[in-house]
């Protein structure tokens, strides 16, 4: 399970460098999310970008991860492909979560080159 994280400007980007979170991962996914929020900035923004594929597992740990933040901590989600996409709305998850077309548009800053 591959996630990284950059924090900028009062909160954390954490990218997502796997293409499926599925039954195999989800329970790793979700420990690591945890480590990576219980003490980030008040906001969190999960980067999407190289995730095609979630399956109902999947999808229940970014559920899971969304009610494990600590109080006062938003977790947001951008990037997401297509395939992804459809998921969150067909299961209404698009409803539950805040969901940015990128990171940059999230953020208003490019984490890339942010120091």
């Amino acid at each position: 399970m591959k996630l990284t994280h950059t924090d900028a400007a009062g909160l954390r980007v954490i990218t997502v460098a796997e293409s499926r979170i599925d039954a195999a991962i989800a329970i790793a996914f979700k420990d690591k999310m945890r480590s990576l929020t219980d003490e980030a900035p008040s906001r969190v923004i999960v980067d999407m970008s190289h995730v095609d594929f979630v399956d109902s597992s999947g999808l229940g740990a970014i559920v899971a991860c969304l009610k494990q933040v600590p109080d006062g901590t938003s977790l947001e989600l951008a990037s997401l492909t297509n395939t992804v996409a459809k998921v969150m709305r067909l299961t209404r998850m698009d409803s539950v979560f805040t969901i940015h077309a990128s990171v940059e548009a999230a953020t208003g800053i490019d984490i890339a080159n942010a120091s």
